[in-house]
C-alpha cells in the first residue's frame, strides 16, 4: 500500500495488484469481494457501483488512458456520527478499482476516521490472495 499526494493536493491510498497475485479476474470480480466486505462490516453501508469507465467513454470530450481495461468505484458510507455539518463533505467513501493489462489499481482518498481507514487498507489487501 503506497500513500501518494494526487495533484499535490489529495492523500490517496493505492495498492497495486498483479493479476498473479490474485484470484480474481477482472474488475467486477473485485467489486463483489469489496461489496462483501462491506456488506459484512459493522458500520459500513453499500450505496453504489459507478462504472466510470463507461461513462467517460460515452463523453464527447471524454478521455481514457490507453491501459486502463475497465474502471469503476464502489461507493459506501462508514457514518455512525454525524456531529458536524461539514463532515459531509467526506462522506461517503469511494473506493476505485481500474484494470489494466497485468494488474489492478486499488485505490481511496485517505479516510478522516481511522476505523474506516483501516478498514479500506484491510479490503484492498485482501484481494492479495494467492
Amino acid at each position: 500500500m503506497n500513500q501518494i499526494s494526487l495533484m499535490d493536493k489529495y492523500p490517496v491510498y493505492a495498492l497495486e495488484v498483479l493479476k498473479e497475485e490474485t484470484t480474481f479476474k477482472s474488475v467486477d470480480e473485485v467489486l463483489v469481494h469489496l461489496k462483501l466486505k462491506i456488506d459484512t462490516h459493522p458500520v459500513a453501508s453499500y450505496i453504489a457501483t459507478f462504472d466510470h469507465y463507461s461513462h467517460t467513454n460515452n463523453l464527447d470530450a471524454g478521455t481514457i488512458s490507453s491501459d486502463i481495461l475497465d474502471a469503476k468505484n464502489i461507493i459506501c458510507c462508514f457514518g455512525k456520527e454525524l456531529s458536524n455539518p461539514l463532515m459531509l463533505a467526506v462522506r461517503p467513501r469511494a473506493i476505485g478499482i481500474a484494470e489494466m493489462a497485468d494488474k489492478f489499481v486499488l485505490s481511496f482518498i485517505d479516510a478522516p476516521n481511522p476505523q474506516a481507514h483501516d478498514a479500506m487498507i484491510s479490503w484492498l489487501q485482501s484481494t492479495v490472495n494467492k
